[in-house]
C-alpha cells in the first residue's frame, strides 16, 4: 500500500518529506491512500474524508486548496447505525440526503468530513459556491457592486475637536486592512464588467456575502414536498436532521507570539485591535466589524459605541452636580436644624402605638437628611433639563450618524423583500392560499384562528404584570414590617428606614430578575404559539411582549416610590391602611432618597449580574457542549471542528434589551440619581469588551445579516425620551422638596429658616397619647392648610411649563438637526449619477475608471490598490477630475 503524509493539511509527496520533516515533524501522521474516497448516496457526490488525525491546517478550504468553505452544515449519528443507501422515507437520513441534492441542483459543491468518536460519528459538510452561483444570487438578492473607490471618510466629532485644540487624539489607532470605500450601484450580470475587480472571480464576492448567497440557498431549498412546506435548513434543525449550520472563521483568533499587524487574520485583527480588555480606549474599527460579521451587527456596535460616548457629557454634568451637593452639604438649612434640634421634635410613631411602636425626636434622622441632600437639591431640576434634552439630541444625531453608517455601508435604500413564511409557521399552517404579491400558494394560517391566540397572549402579559404588582405589594410589606423592629430599637432607629429600603431593593431585584428569565421564555412560547408569518412579524411582537413586561418589571417598584409612597398616608386618627398595615410614609428626608436607594440597587445590580452571566454562561454552555460530543483537547482539529465547539450565536435581542432599558433608568428618573449615568458610562465600557468578545472568542459566526439601522428599538428610545420629560417633571414638582422649599422661601425666608417646623404639623387632640408632630401641610383638626393649595398649584403650573418648555427646544432641535447631513445628501446624489451612467451603458463612466485604473494592470485587486496607497488621496483626487469630466461631457 503507497503512503502519502499531510502536514498542515497538505498532501505530501514522499520524495519530499525529508525536506519538511524537521520542521513539522510534531504535525505529520501516516494515512493511507484509501482514506479518501467517494461516497456516493442517493446520486449525490461528495468527497469524504476521515478527520481523525493530527493537523495544523486552520485554513477554510477545501482539500484541493482552491475553494475556499463558505458554510458548514454538522450531523452526528450513532456510531453503531449503519449509513445505509436505501433510505427509509420520511427518516432524518432520507430528509437529509435529498437536501443535498437540492443544494447540488442549485450549483453548491460540497466536501464531506468524518469525525469518529467513542459512541457517535460527527459529520462536517463543507459548502462552496461556484462563480456562476454566487453571480446569479448577487442579482436577485440586489447586493451592491462596486464602481469607483474613493476615499474612506474616518473622521468623526472627537477627532475633529481634538485636532481643533492641537491634543493628540489617544483614542486613534491605524489598524491594517482598512477596507476601501466605493461608489456602487445594485449588481447587475449584464453589466459585469463595468465593476470594479470584477476580472479576479475568487475575490470580487466577500466572505460575508458569499456566506448570506449559500444562506440564502439553504433557506429556500426543499428536503420533502413543498405544498407541506418541508423547507430550509432552519426547520432541519429544529428537527434535529441537523444540528448546526454555520459560515466559519477566518482562522483562529489567538495571536502568534511574534507577529505584525500585517499579518494577521482578520479575526485576529479583530481580537488584537478591538476584542482585547486593553483597547478599551481606542476607536472601535467599524469598517473591520461590518466586512466581518456583517451590517446588522455593525450597526449595533456603531450604535453602542455612539450611545457612550454621548453618555460622557451625560455623566460628567452628572458627577458635578453630586459634587456641587457635597460641597453645599453643609450649607443646608434644614438639614441644620434637624441635626441640632436635640428633642425640639417629638415624632408620631410610624406604626401603631399597641404593636410597641415608640415616639422618637427628628434629630434622630440627622444623618438621613443630611444625605438626601445629595439628591435633592437645586441643581437636580437643572440636570434633570439638561438630561431631558440630552436624550433628544442623542436621538437625533445617531439618526445621523445611522444615515452615514447606512450610506457608506451600502444598506440606506435596503429594504427587506416578499419575506417567506416562517419554518414553523409553514409546517403548522392548516391551509394554503395564494400569495396577492408573488401568486404563489403558500402555508396559511386563517386570522379567525391566531386571533384567540393574540388574545391569549395578551392575557399572559395582563397576569405576569399582575404577578409583577403582587410581588411589589409583597416587597413593600416586608418593608413595613422589617422596619417596625428597627424602629422599636433605639440603636438601629437612626439608620432603620435606610436599612429597611436597602434589603427591600436587593430582595425586589432579585425577584425582578428571576421574573424576567421566567418571562423570556414564556414570552417566546406565546409568540411562536401566535403563528406569526413572517420573521419580522414575529421579532416586533416578541419584542413588543418582553419590553412592556420588562418595563413594569424593573420599573414598577421605582415608579411606586417616586409617584406614590407617602402620598396617601393620611394622619394621626385617620391612617390609610393596606392589609391591615399603615400605608408607608416617607422619611423627613423625603422619598427622593430612597427613589436614588432603590434605582442605584436594581440599575447597578442588574449591570453587575448581566456582565457575570455574559462572561461565564457562554464559558458554561461552551464547555457543557465540549462535554457532550467528547472533545478531544490532545488533538489539534481543523477549523469546522473548532468552531463547531463554539456556542452557538444568539443574535442581537437581549443586548439591545439590556441597554434600552439603561437608557431608561439614566433619563426616567435621573432627578434622583444624577450618577446614574456614570454607572452606565461604565458599565458599556465593558461591555463593549464583553460583547466583542463574545462576537470573536467565544460563539460561531452569525450569517451576516443586513440592516439599515437599529430598528424597533429607535422608536422604543424615543418614546422613552418622552416619558422621561413628563417623569422627570413630575419627580421634581411632586417628589422632590425644590418647589415647597422655593414656596417657603417666596413667602417666609430666603435662607429657610424654621422650614422644618413649617413642614411638621401637629397630631389632633385625642387622637395619640402625647402631642407629637408628623410631616404634612395640616392645621391642628387635620385638614389641609392654605400654603398646601397654593403649593398643589405650583406643583401643576410646574409639570405643565417644564413639558411645554422641554418639549418644545425637543422640537426645535428636531427641526435645526437634519436627519441626514448635506455633505451625505450630495454624495449620495452622486452615486446615484454614476449608477445611473454604469448602467446607462454610457462610455462616460468607463472613462473616468479607466483613468483612475491606468496604472495598474488587469490581475490588480482593491488590495493592491490599498497597499499602494492608503490614505486613498490619489484616488479621490482621480474621482473628482473624473466627475468633473462627465459634466463637460453631458453640457457637451
Amino acid at each position: 500500500m503507497s503512503e502519502k503524509y499531510t502536514i498542515n493539511g497538505r498532501s505530501v509527496p514522499l520524495g519530499d518529506y525529508g525536506s519538511v520533516k524537521r520542521k513539522h515533524e510534531d504535525k505529520i501522521r501516516i494515512l493511507p491512500d484509501d482514506d479518501t474516497s467517494v461516497l456516493t448516496e442517493d446520486g449525490i457526490q461528495l468527497e469524504s474524508r476521515s478527520s481523525n488525525r493530527l493537523s495544523s491546517d486552520k485554513d477554510n478550504y477545501f482539500r484541493d486548496g482552491t475553494r475556499k468553505v463558505d458554510f458548514i452544515l454538522v450531523f452526528e449519528e450513532d456510531i453503531d447505525k449503519p449509513r445505509t443507501l436505501q433510505t427509509q422515507k420520511g427518516s432524518s437520513d432520507h430528509k437529509r440526503y435529498k437536501f443535498l441534492e437540492n443544494l447540488r441542483k442549485a450549483g453548491l459543491q460540497m466536501e464531506e468530513e468524518n469525525v469518529h468518536l467513542e459512541k457517535k460519528q460527527i459529520t462536517y459538510l463543507k459548502l462552496y459556491a461556484p462563480w456562476d452561483v454566487c453571480v446569479f444570487y448577487a442579482e436577485d438578492l440586489c447586493m451592491r457592486a462596486p464602481l469607483q473607490a474613493h476615499p474612506n471618510p474616518r473622521s468623526n466629532w472627537s477627532d475633529k475637536i481634538l485636532s481643533f485644540l492641537h491634543i493628540p487624539n489617544v483614542l486613534h489607532e491605524e489598524i491594517p486592512h482598512q477596507p476601501l470605500d466605493y461608489y456602487t450601484c445594485a449588481f447587475k450580470k449584464s453589466k459585469l464588467s463595468r465593476f470594479l475587480g470584477s476580472s479576479n472571480h475568487e475575490t470580487y464576492f466577500t466572505t460575508t456575502q458569499r456566506s448570506r448567497i449559500v444562506w440564502e440557498i439553504l433557506t429556500t431549498a426543499a428536503y420533502g414536498k413543498r405544498k407541506r412546506a418541508e423547507i430550509g435548513i432552519e426547520r432541519l434543525i429544529e428537527e434535529g436532521v441537523y444540528t448546526a449550520a454555520f459560515p466559519l472563521h477566518e482562522g483562529p483568533f489567538e495571536l502568534p507570539k511574534h507577529f505584525e499587524p500585517e499579518d494577521l487574520n482578520p479575526r485576529q485583527t479583530l481580537y488584537n485591535s478591538w476584542a482585547r480588555w486593553g483597547k478599551w480606549s481606542k476607536y472601535q474599527p467599524l469598517d473591520h466589524i461590518r466586512e466581518y460579521f456583517g451590517e446588522k451587527i455593525g450597526i449595533y456596535f456603531a450604535w453602542l459605541g455612539f450611545y457612550t460616548a454621548w453618555l460622557f457629557p451625560a455623566a460628567f454634568v452628572g458627577v458635578v452636580v453630586f459634587l456641587y451637593g457635597v460641597f453645599t452639604m453643609g450649607n443646608n438649612t434644614p438639614a441644620n436644624e434637624v441635626c441640632y434640634s436635640n428633642q425640639t421634635y417629638k415624632m408620631c410613631p410610624l406604626c401603631d402605638v399597641d404593636i410597641g411602636c415608640p415616639y422618637w425626636y427628628l434629630s434622630d434622622v440627622c444623618m438621613y437628611i443630611r444625605v438626601a441632600y445629595l439628591f435633592d437639591h437645586p441643581a437636580t431640576v437643572f440636570y434633570s433639563v439638561f438630561v431631558s434634552f440630552w436624550a433628544v439630541t442623542f436621538l437625533e444625531y445617531w439618526k445621523r450618524k445611522n444615515a452615514s453608517l447606512a450610506h457608506h455601508w451600502d444598506v440606506s435604500d435596503y429594504e427587506e423583500e416578499e419575506e417567506r413564511p416562517r419554518p414553523e409557521y409553514a409546517a403548522k399552517a392548516p391551509t394554503y392560499e395564494e400569495n396577492p404579491i408573488t401568486r404563489v400558494k403558500e402555508p396559511f394560517f386563517p386570522p379567525r384562528k391566531r386571533l384567540p391566540r393574540i388574545l391569549s397572549g395578551i392575557a399572559v402579559i395582563i397576569i405576569m404584570m399582575s404577578l409583577v404588582v403582587i410581588f411589589i405589594v409583597a416587597v413593600i410589606m416586608y418593608r413595613v414590617l422589617v422596619s417596625i423592629p428597627l424602629f422599636q430599637n433605639p440603636s438601629t432607629r437612626p439608620r432603620a428606614q435606610m436599612i429597611a429600603s436597602m434589603s427591600a431593593a436587593i430582595v425586589n431585584l432579585i425577584l425582578i430578575m428571576a421574573l424576567g428569565r421566567v418571562y423570556e421564555k414564556l414570552a417566546l412560547r406565546m409568540t411562536q404559539w401566535e403563528m406569526h408569518r413572517t420573521q419580522t412579524e414575529f421579532e416586533d411582537q416578541l419584542t413588543f411582549k418582553v419590553f412592556i413586561f420588562q418595563f413594569v418589571n424593573f420599573y414598577s417598584s421605582i415608579i411606586y416610590i417616586a409617584f406614590f409612597k407617602g402620598k396617601f398616608t393620611g394622619y394621626p386618627g385617620k391612617y390609610t391602611t393596606f392589609f391591615g398595615l399603615r400605608s408607608e410614609e416617607c422619611n423627613n428626608g423625603g422619598c427622593l432618597i430612597e427613589l436614588a436607594q432603590q434605582l442605584a440597587v436594581i440599575m447597578i445590580g442588574k449591570q453587575m449580574i448581566n456582565n457575570a452571566q455574559e462572561i461565564l454562561v457562554p464559558k458554561i454552555k461552551a464547555f457543557i457542549h465540549r462535554m457532550r460530543i467528547k472533545a478531544d483537547k490532545s488533538r489539534v482539529k481543523a477549523r469546522w471542528e473548532e468552531d463547531y465547539e463554539l456556542i452557538p450565536n444568539e443574535g442581537l435581542f437581549a443586548e439591545y434589551l439590556e441597554m434600552v432599558l439603561q437608557f431608561g433608568f439614566i433619563t426616567i428618573f435621573v432627578a434622583a440619581f444624577p450618577l446614574a449615568p456614570l454607572f452606565a458610562l461604565l458599565n458599556n465600557w465593558m461591555e463593549i469588551r464583553i460583547d466583542a468578545q463574545k462576537f470573536v472568542c467565544e460563539t460561531r459566526r452569525p450569517v451576516a445579516d443586513r440592516a439599515q439601522d437599529i430598528g424597533v428599538w429607535f422608536t422604543i428610545m424615543d418614546a422613552l425620551a418622552h416619558i422621561a420629560v413628563i417623569s422627570n417633571a413630575f419627580l421634581i414638582a411632586f417628589t422632590s422638596e425644590f418647589l415647597p422649599r422655593l414656596l417657603y422661601q417666596y413667602e417666609y425666608d430666603w435662607n429657610l429658616h424654621g422650614y422644618i417646623n413649617y413642614t411638621l404639623a401637629v397630631a389632633p387632640n385625642g387622637t395619640l397619647n402625647e402631642t407629637c408632630r408628623y410631616k404634612a401641610f395640616r392645621d391642628d383638626e387635620g385638614n389641609y392648610t392654605l400654603f398646601f393649595w397654593h403649593l398643589l398649584a405650583i406643583r401643576l403650573s410646574f409639570v405643565i411649563v417644564f413639558e411645554h418648555v422641554v418639549f418644545g427646544v425637543c422640537r426645535l432641535i428636531d427641526i435645526l438637526v437634519p436627519d441626514v447631513p448635506e455633505s451625505l445628501s450630495l454624495k449620495i446624489k452622486r452615486e446615484h449619477y454614476l449608477a445611473k451612467q454604469a448602467l446607462a451603458d454610457t462610455d462616460t463612466i468607463m472613462k473616468v475608471i479607466g483613468e483612475e485604473w491606468s496604472d495598474y494592470d488587469s490581475d490588480t485587486t482593491v488590495e493592491d490598490v490599498n497597499e499602494e496607497d492608503n490614505t486613498g488621496e490619489h484616488v479621490g483626487e482621480n474621482i473628482a477630475r473624473g466627475e468633473d469630466d462627465i459634466a463637460m461631457d453631458n453640457g457637451r
